[in-house]
């Protein structure tokens, strides 16, 4: 493993944000790779329609620029991951009616 990346965890974190992907399958059978909290942030907002989840996944991306903590930066960057294929989803739903 490379030296600059130090451990696994920070691979797997680095890999995540500069791809804009996840180990979380948000319409995955039991959401495979997501952890407890994601599960319940996906839950609350699969209901959403398109339109519902867009000004929340805009509102994330205006705070990305602001101070915080590493732990509440990965968990905004979870949730946008989460918003963005949530949004898709419903898009891609609207297209087949």
């Amino acid at each position: 493993m490379c030296e600059e990346l130090g451990d696994e965890q920070m691979m797997f974190d680095y890999i995540e944000e500069a791809g804009d992907t996840g180990l979380c399958l948000v319409f995955g059978e039991g959401n495979p790779g997501c952890s407890e909290k994601e599960i319940g942030y996906i839950k609350k907002m699969i209901a959403l329609s398109a339109g519902e989840l867009e000004p929340k996944l805009e509102r994330l991306v205006s705070m990305e620029g602001s101070s915080m903590n590493p732990e509440l930066k990965k968990w905004l960057l979870q949730r946008k991951k989460i918003l963005k294929n949530l949004i898709k989803g419903a898009s891609a739903g609207s297209d087949e009616l």
